[in-house]
């Protein structure tokens, strides 16, 4: 055996080049062999444990503690529509729960969440405002009951922004009645709020540019005394200086009236331009005012719908 090894591994040189080989393979087929790190490794995101997520067990969908983490990191992730469905699901099998007024609350913030600017949909604000509501009706008292007063009035003034927003992309195409229209909804909803200063100078410009001046005569005139030092308190005093008293509404509309023939008797008015006129503009006798239509105030082509979709 001993002289056919040796006869095997020949010259010492070979004998050393063969035990190299071995060795080098010892050492690849130790590497081989080391065990990989699992994939299912548990992961943390701000302290919740992902594994949550893996597996649909009885215990995960009922458990109060596990539907909260799935809730928490949903919203974490900035995946608010998720998280909603987790916090909703919470209060639909735990509401008397110590945290279901805690899920009600983070239901109204990741609706605020979702809200993406004043030139968006209005909706999730809304929904928002519901949640918050809702929360201080079905859990009064809660340590969140200010926090959430507080949050509906924030959502307050992004609607209200939004109402600006939209009053004053209609004006910039024209479309004086529509942003009149917005502005109008400003100082009737939201008279405190931040933009109602702003609100009234255009709800003014709509009515000048629509060439009633008598009544921008009094947006301008209410913004002088109402608020000061707003930043368009100079271009309202000069615009007020510009147009003077103007015009009653009643000559006004008389004025752009077409003349009667003498064959056909005057029309009524239709049902359309007095419910626009009840809406829009203030109230005078209907036996003695017409709304002036469109064309007759130069608007025709410049009258344009909105372009920002349906909620506009």
């Amino acid at each position: 055996m001993l002289r056919a090894f040796s006869s095997f591994t020949g010259t010492p040189r070979q004998a050393t080049a063969l035990g190299l080989c071995l060795a080098v393979f010892c050492v690849i087929t130790a590497c081989s062999s080391t065990p990989k790190p699992q994939d299912t490794a548990k992961k943390a995101l701000s302290g919740t444990d992902e594994q949550i997520f893996l597996g649909d067990t009885i215990e995960k969908n009922y458990d109060p503690n596990v539907i909260m983490k799935r809730g928490e990191a949903f919203f974490e992730k900035e995946e608010y529509t998720e998280a909603i469905v987790e916090y909703n699901h919470f209060l639909d099998l735990h509401r008397t729960h110590t945290l279901a007024s805690y899920a009600a609350f983070r239901i109204g913030e990741s609706q605020m969440k979702r809200a993406k600017g004043i030139d968006r949909d209005p909706e999730p604000v809304q929904k928002a405002i519901d949640s918050f509501e809702r929360l201080r009706k079905d859990f009064q008292g809660s340590r969140y009951d200010g926090q959430a007063l507080q949050k509906i009035q924030e959502c307050h003034d992004l609607l209200a922004q939004m109402h600006l927003f939209v009053g004053q992309f209609y004006y910039r195409r024209g479309s004086y009645l529509a942003a009149a229209h917005r502005f109008e909804q400003i100082m009737k909803l939201y008279p405190d709020k931040s933009v109602a200063p702003d609100a009234l100078y255009f709800l003014a410009l709509s009515y000048h540019d629509l060439g009633a001046d008598d009544w921008a005569s009094e947006q301008l005139t209410l913004l002088a005394e109402k608020y000061p030092g707003n930043l368009h308190a100079g271009e309202g005093k000069r615009l007020l200086a510009k147009i003077g008293s103007g015009k009653p509404a009643t000559l006004l509309a008389k004025q752009a009236e077409p003349a009667p023939s003498s064959s056909a008797p005057t029309a009524a008015p239709s049902g359309n331009q007095l419910s626009l006129a009840a809406g829009l503009l203030p109230s005078v006798p209907t036996g003695s005012f017409r709304l002036p239509s469109a064309s007759a105030l130069g608007l025709g082509q410049s009258f344009v719908s909105c372009r920002l979709g349906a909620w506009c």
